[in-house]
C-alpha cells in the first residue's frame, strides 16, 4: 500500500464527487459540471504543498448497474472472508467489457488500496439503489467514510446520516460548495482515524496546509499593500510643445490615468487569486466586473471608505497634528492656534474636495523647449480607503472560496457597508495614520512596510 494516503471518492451520479476532489484537492481544474457523467474515467488529484505530495484524491465516474453488479458478486461468494478477492475478480472480469464500464473503473482504485469517500446529495431521499453501492463497497474491506453533500437543501440529511452510519466508521455533512478552510482540515483529520498507517501523514498534511494558508495571508497582504502605494503615488506625464494647446490632451491622458489604474487593480486581484490557488478563474474576469462595481465609481467611494463627515474628521485630526508641530516650534506661544487653524482648514479643505478626484497640471518651459503636461496622482482623502476596502473584501472572497466553485465572483452591495466601522479604535487610528501618508505620498516604503503589518493582522483577525 502507498505510504501517501489515497482515497477514491465514489457514489451514485451526480452527487457532487467531483466538486468535492475539487475542494479537498484545492485544486479549481478539477471537472465540476450539474449534469450527470461528467467523470467517465478514474483520474487522480494529488495535494501538494512545496512540489511535495501530502494526500491523492481520486475521482472515479458513478455507480451505473450496482445491484447487478452485486448479485454477480453474490454468485461468486464461497466465503465471508473471500469478499475482498470475490470483488478483484469481477474487475479483472469485466474490465473491458461493456456491461459494468464504470463499476470496473471506480472499483479499480480501491482493490489497489485506496481508502474509500462515499458521497450522497443530502437534498435527495435514500433509495435502495444505493443499498447495493454500500453493500459492494463494504465487500471491498477497505476503510471507508461518508460525506453528505447537500446539494441545495438539507431536508434529507439526517435520514441519511441514520442509514451511513450503519454501513461506515465515519460519517460527516460536507457541504462542498461553502466548506471553509478548517472544515476542510477537520475532515482530513477523520480520515486519519480510518487507518493507523494514514494518521502521520495526514497529521503532517494538516500543519502543512496551516502554514501554507498561513503564507498566503503573508503574500496576498504584500500584494495588496504593494498596489495601494503604487496606485496613490501614481501619475502620467506628457510632453507638449510650448505652443500647443494643453486642453487638446488632458482628456485622452486622463482616460490613459484611470485605465492604468484599473489595470493595476486587475493585476492585484489576479495575483491574490493565484496566491490562493484559484488559478482559472481570472479567464472569466474579462467578461465580469469581479466587484461589480468600477473603481471611480464616486457613488461608491462612501461605500468602501469614508463618508463626507468622516472625511472632514479624519483631515481635521491631521490638520490639527500639523498644527500641533508648529505650536511646539514656538514654545506654544500660538496659544495653540495653529492646532485649531490647521482643523479647520484641513477639515473645509476635505470636504470641499470629497468629490474631486486626480490633480491635473502643466510645468513650465522645460530647457530644450516644451512643456509637461502631469495627470495624478488621485488627490482625493478616500483613494486609499476605497482601494484597501475592495482589495480586502476580494481577498476574503477568494480565501474562503472552495475550490469546486465555478460561478461568478459577485459581490453583494450590502456587504460593502461599514468594513471601517468594525475596526477597533486602535486599529482604525493605525490606518487613519497611513492613509494620511498614502494620500500625501509620504515615506512610500516606509508607508508600504507598516501596511503590509496591518493587513497581515487584519486578515488573521477576519480569519478567527
Amino acid at each position: 500500500m502507498s505510504l501517501i494516503p489515497r482515497f477514491a471518492v465514489v457514489g451514485h451520479p451526480n452527487k457532487g464527487k467531483s466538486s468535492i476532489v475539487a475542494t479537498l484537492a484545492l485544486d479549481d481544474s478539477v471537472a465540476v459540471a450539474r449534469s450527470s457523467g461528467t467523470t467517465r474515467h478514474s483520474q487522480s488529484f494529488p495535494m501538494k504543498v512545496d512540489g511535495q505530495i501530502l494526500y491523492e484524491l481520486i475521482d472515479t465516474p458513478g455507480f451505473q448497474r450496482a445491484r447487478k453488479a452485486l448479485a454477480w458478486l453474490q454468485n461468486e461468494e464461497k466465503k465471508i472472508h473471500d469478499r475482498p478477492e470475490v470483488v478483484r475478480r469481477f474487475v479483472d472480469h469485466w474490465q473491458g467489457k461493456d456491461a459494468f464500464v464504470d463499476e470496473c473503473e471506480l472499483l479499480r482504485p480501491i482493490i489497489n488500496g485506496a481508502g474509500i469517500i462515499y458521497v450522497v446529495d443530502g437534498s435527495r431521499p435514500y433509495g435502495a439503489e444505493y443499498q447495493a453501492e454500500m453493500e459492494i463497497l463494504r465487500w471491498t474491506g477497505q476503510p471507508s467514510m461518508a460525506l453528505i453533500n447537500p446539494i441545495g437543501s438539507d431536508e434529507y440529511v439526517e435520514d441519511w446520516r441514520t442509514v451511513l452510519n450503519q454501513y461506515f466508521k465515519i460519517t460527516r455533512v460536507f457541504n462542498a460548495m461553502t466548506v471553509d478552510f478548517y472544515k476542510r482540515t477537520e475532515i482530513l483529520n477523520a480520515f486519519g482515524q480510518l487507518q493507523e498507517s494514514w494518521r502521520q501523514p495526514l497529521q503532517q498534511a494538516v500543519g502543512s496546509l496551516t502554514e501554507m494558508r498561513k503564507n498566503q495571508h503573508q503574500l496576498a497582504a504584500a500584494e495588496i499593500a504593494k498596489m495601494v502605494v503604487k496606485m496613490c503615488a501614481f501619475k502620467l506625464e506628457k510632453k507638449i510643445s510650448s505652443t500647443a494647446e494643453p486642453m487638446k490632451y488632458q482628456s485622452a491622458l486622463a482616460t490613459k490615468f484611470f485605465n492604468t489604474l484599473r489595470k493595476l487593480e486587475k493585476k492585484c486581484r489576479r495575483q491574490v487569486q493565484s496566491i490562493y490557488q484559484h488559478t482559472h478563474l481570472h479567464s472569466q474576469e474579462d467578461a465580469i466586473e469581479l466587484l461589480d462595481s468600477d473603481l471611480f465609481r464616486l457613488k461608491d467611494w462612501y461605500l468602501w471608505g469614508l463618508n463626507k463627515i468622516q472625511l472632514s474628521a479624519v483631515s481635521a485630526a491631521a490638520g490639527a497634528t500639523a498644527g500641533l508641530a508648529v505650536d511646539a516650534a514656538v514654545g506654544g506661544a500660538s496659544l495653540m492656534l495653529g492646532a485649531v487653524s490647521g482643523g479647520i482648514i484641513g477639515g473645509a479643505g476635505s470636504w470641499f474636495m470629497a468629490d474631486k478626484i486626480a490633480r491635473q497640471k502643466i510645468s513650465g518651459i522645460l530647457p530644450l523647449g516644451g512643456k509637461v503636461l502631469t495627470y495624478g496622482p488621485v488627490t482625493n482623502r478616500n483613494f486609499p480607503y476605497v482601494l484597501l476596502g475592495r482589495a480586502l473584501y476580494h481577498r476574503s472572497l477568494i480565501a474562503d472560496r472552495p475550490h469546486a466553485q465555478r460561478d461568478q465572483l459577485i459581490l453583494q452591495q450590502t456587504d460593502q457597508i461599514a468594513w471601517l466601522s468594525r475596526l477597533n479604535p486602535q486599529r482604525r487610528k493605525q490606518l487613519d495614520k497611513l492613509c494620511n501618508h498614502l494620500s500625501q505620498a509620504e515615506s512610500p516604503v516606509e508607508t508600504r512596510k507598516s501596511l503590509v503589518v496591518w493587513l497581515e493582522q487584519t486578515i488573521r483577525h477576519a480569519e478567527k
